[in-house]
């Protein structure tokens, strides 16, 4: 394979047998604590320690509510993962079936299911029944013999934007179920801003869970999305009109405090802009890992993303300007050509091979240092070849992406408008 990196062209050629090597072990995420928040400077101990104590107590509200409805999760009928991409919750059908008594039936299970502490739980069918009372708030999966208190109140996989993307638009055109899910969506909304760190990112579960869901997260797009919700709140239009005012104001600082988190926490090499990673920690906003097979690296997906999120952006700074410019160069040197992701013998599992003459993919993760790609297997071994990782992790985890083309599309238009170096 070969690609250029902002340093360099580099050259090289798919590992021999035997040269492969594991170059590191992943180092789990630190969560946030009171014991990190007493490292930092004084002048930021105060808010820290108010977040923290707010997440704690909106914790045991969720809990303390579930009991006092006789929580009984043996007897709790598990759910289903919902069969549509989308839990069921589809956000671009005609304006006039979100009046319909199927669109309301999914309604009414999103507002059974929202906490008390106004988020929602993620991977729901929300066409099923809505929650009866006792009922975890995050339904039980198949197969799973006791509640486990997880993600209750996430971003992850589009939870909570999503439900309140459909709320919003139900109550725009189900006059019966409007005042219900008005009120749902804009708890929803304080929730996000609750949840948002005081340096502006946002964690990944909240009230906080602990672990890698304590980062800062872009996996997935999932701050991209919160993101963006917060814009289109805080302008007040179309869906969002019935916003009020002081809400609105509050949506579009947070939202820019987001955008100045996501400038800042762009990785740099030798002076140069270069890509995100899937998640940052929370204090110190260096790369950090999630689970053991995902290394705190740069990220094309995700880098994608917040490409893609910055580029709509109306009347960008400089600052953004910059960060646009920097990740588009990026892009553009770390992808892999004449190779590709396939299956390469039966019961072999997908293997990286030569290709000649096959278009650009990237590599989910690259080092951030040597911008050469690399892999992470569930023992938390990091590799520098795909092809060494168990048949279990190459079969299972999208190692190569194409996406980021789209925002290399996108940036031939914007780039006209806002040149590098102010052309």
């Amino acid at each position: 394979m070969r690609y250029a990196h902002p340093l360099g062209v580099l050259c090289l050629a798919l590992p021999a047998i035997g040269q492969a090597a594991t170059i590191s072990t992943m180092t789990p995420a630190q969560p946030l604590s009171e014991a990190r928040v007493a490292t930092l400077p004084a002048a930021q101990r105060a808010s820290w320690t108010a977040y923290l104590a707010r997440s704690r107590a909106l914790m045991a509200a969720d809990k303390a509510v579930l009991q006092a409805e006789h929580s009984n999760p043996a007897g709790t009928p598990a759910r289903p993962h919902p069969a549509a991409g989308d839990g069921d919750m589809p956000l671009h059908a005609p304006a006039a079936w979100y009046g319909t008594p199927e669109a309301l039936r999914v309604a009414d299970n999103i507002l059974s299911f929202q906490t008390p502490a106004g988020g929602w739980g993620k991977n729901a069918d929300r066409a099923g029944p809505p929650r009866r009372p006792g009922e975890p708030w995050v339904p039980l999966d198949i197969g799973q013999r006791k509640a486990s208190w997880n993600y209750v109140g996430t971003i992850d996989n589009g939870a909570t934007v999503t439900e309140m993307r459909f709320l919003a638009r139900v109550q725009a055109h189900a006059r019966q179920k409007g005042e219900a899910c008005r009120a749902a969506f804009l708890e929803g909304l304080r929730y996000l801003l609750r949840a948002q760190y005081p340096h502006g990112g946002f964690p990944q579960v909240y009230p906080l869970q602990g672990g890698y869901h304590d980062a800062v997260t872009l996996n997935d797009d999932a701050m991209v999305k919160v993101v963006e919700l917060l814009l289109e709140a805080g302008n007040g239009q179309d869906d969002y009109a019935f916003v009020p005012p002081a809400l609105a104001g509050q949506a579009r600082a947070a939202a820019q405090r987001a955008v100045g988190l996501l400038v800042a926490t762009q990785q740099r090499a030798g002076g140069k802009r270069t890509g995100w990673g899937q998640q940052v920690d929370a204090l110190s906003l260096e790369l950090a890992g999630a689970r053991n097979f995902e290394p705190a690296a740069l990220a094309s997906s995700e880098s994608t993303g917040v490409l893609l999120l910055l580029m709509r952006l109306p009347d960008p700074s400089p600052e953004v300007q910059e960060a646009v410019h920097g990740g588009i160069a990026w892009l553009r040197s770390a992808a892999l050509r004449d190779v590709a992701w396939q299956s390469d013998t039966p019961g072999g599992g997908r293997r990286l091979v030569r290709a000649p003459g096959a278009g650009a993919i990237w590599s989910r993760y690259y080092d951030a240092r040597s911008f050469k790609p690399v892999f992470g297997d569930r023992d938390r071994s990091i590799h520098d070849d795909v092809n060494e990782l168990s048949i279990e992790r190459r079969n299972g985890y999208a190692w190569f992406v194409t996406v980021p083309s789209r925002a290399i599309e996108r940036y031939a238009s914007w780039s006209l408008r806002y040149p590098a170096g102010g052309e």
